[in-house]
């Protein structure tokens, strides 16, 4: 039927539903399972869920480090949920804010034999949608019957798992001159994915000849760096310093792409704060909190630039990730322009980590 939603929009709304704590169904070859974020479930739910059959608990390898936990499927553990267990010790395994004070949370029953791949893709779900990375999985008979029966967004593995590995083509939106401080010549223009995810801007300095390699920087959105003037990164003085710098050149692009981060957006970003707060690294919160070192999609970054005429880049940063993935997916970098600014004595352990355990350039 041609009104019906496509796989892409039936992925938003499993997001949305996800975030608001109502299940989704995930079917594929080894049968079928509801699906619901641990970070939104309640109480009330979970007990409807125990009616249709036996919760199992997804969470990824990194949670399941922490937790000590047997991870039989490589990258997750699949671990059985007893019965007395309740809403507060579904939370603990997901959220770590209480690792410190409550250490010993097993011992855990992991789950071994069987796919894991409904597991995986509720998993890839909730992070799509900055929900901590943990999800309950409830297997059922009839998912197709059971999400018709009570309104349950749909989705088959074999539809979602390609489109959760695909990056969303953007579209331009509108553009418009804004003068700024680094140069009175700014054009901005705004990008909309086809996902419903968050939109792209990207901020065109003078008119930057297509044919050369243009003066260029991947930002990733950083709310309290940018806005908020946040001492514990480099963010808003990288911003202020790559907008200067083409100012004073005359011509240049700034993406500025909605990551936050590292991808894992603000409220998991804060939950990072917080355990960096109690002594761990950048990289070691992101890992008690079940994400890799950076969850960021640089794909975006080179498929703006070719959508804007750009082949050849100078890309102001320090991290060798943006240059692969520029050459990775077709854009040139014909020179790296290291950007160091916005040291502070606040930060300079986060800059040292980047360093160290991101490979950041000097």
């Amino acid at each position: 039927m041609p009104l019906a939603p496509s796989i892409v929009e039936r992925i938003a709304r499993a997001r949305g539903d996800l975030r608001m704590g109502v299940p989704v169904v995930l079917t594929g070859p080894g049968g079928a399972a509801l699906v619901v974020a641990v970070e939104a479930l309640d109480a009330a739910r979970l007990a409807d869920l125990r009616l249709l059959g036996t919760p199992e608990l997804a969470i990824t390898l990194r949670r399941a480090e922490t937790l000590k936990a047997r991870a039989y499927d490589g990258d997750l553990a699949r671990l059985e949920v007893p019965e007395t267990a309740g809403i507060d010790w579904l939370r603990a395994l997901a959220n770590p804010v209480d690792d410190l004070r409550v250490p010993m949370k097993g011992p855990f029953q992991s789950l071994r034999g069987g796919a894991a791949d409904l597991h995986r893709a509720a998993i890839a779900l909730a992070k799509s949608a900055h929900l901590l990375p943990a999800a309950l999985l409830v297997p059922v008979a009839d998912g197709p019957t059971l999400a018709a029966a009570h309104a349950l967004t749909l989705l088959a593995l074999s539809e979602v798992a390609p489109e959760l590995l695909r990056g969303s083509p953007l579209h331009p939106v509108v553009s418009a001159r804004v003068p700024m401080v680094a140069s009175e010549a700014g054009r901005v223009h705004v990008f909309r994915p086809e996902d419903g995810g968050a939109e792209h801007y990207a901020i065109e300095i003078g008119r930057p000849d297509r044919g050369a390699p243009v003066l260029a920087r991947l930002h990733s959105a950083c709310f309290t760096g940018d806005v908020l003037g946040s001492l514990k990164c480099d963010c808003g003085p990288q911003l202020r310093a790559a907008l200067a710098q083409m100012g004073a050149e005359g011509a240049g692009v700034l993406l500025y792409l909605n990551q936050e981060g590292r991808g894992i957006g603000l409220a998991n970003k804060m939950r990072a704060y917080a355990l960096q707060d109690q002594g761990f690294d950048t990289v070691e919160a992101n890992h008690r909190l079940g994400f890799e070192d950076d969850e960021r999609d640089f794909r975006i970054g080179a498929g703006l630039l070719k959508q804007m005429g750009f082949s050849a880049v100078r890309l102001m940063t320090n991290n060798p990730n943006k240059l692969r993935m520029m050459a990775a997916n077709g854009v040139t970098v014909a020179e790296r322009v290291p950007l160091h600014v916005g040291q502070t004595e606040q930060n300079a352990a986060y800059l040292a980590t980047k360093a160290a355990k991101s490979g950041h350039l000097a």
